[in-house]
């Protein structure tokens, strides 16, 4: 764990810009505002927030937006080489499981991902994050 302002400057751009997004959260349930922001390897940067729904299996997490963006700006052979999360609540949160799965098949094994944790934020690969994905070969 280290705090933020020991980050480089690339990863301390991506959670500015990952701080910024959860301001735009809809989160009227759980009131858990998080962003998300990607760095491509094409050193685009893509950002998302956290969508809720009355139904709460319907909800959808910042880092899955922010990919279904990058996908839908950039198209399907984009990567990611850089990740990070952030809320406006203080809150340890890394990427849930079906963020981790989904982000699997865009980011690259050594790509970092900051997140907060209690004391701090922490900064994991992505093969750490992740180290038994379900992968399949597209056809």
């Amino acid at each position: 764990m280290c705090p933020v302002e020991a980050l480089d400057s690339g990863l301390a751009k991506l959670v500015e810009c990952a701080l910024d997004v959860a301001s735009h959260s809809y989160s009227p349930y759980s009131r858990f505002r998080v962003g998300a922001a990607l760095k491509l390897t094409s050193g685009e940067i893509v950002t998302g927030t956290n969508v809720e729904s009355a139904s709460y299996g319907l909800t959808i997490c910042a880092e899955r937006v922010a990919l279904v963006r990058a996908v839908s700006e950039f198209g399907p052979e984009i990567r990611i080489g850089a990740v990070a999360v952030a809320n406006l609540n203080g809150q340890a949160s890394p990427p849930c499981g079906a963020c981790r799965q989904m982000l699997s098949e865009f980011a690259l094994p050594d790509a970092p991902v900051v997140f907060p944790e209690s004391d701090g934020v922490r900064v994991i690969p992505f093969h750490g994050l992740l180290p038994l994905a379900f992968e399949m070969k597209p056809k």
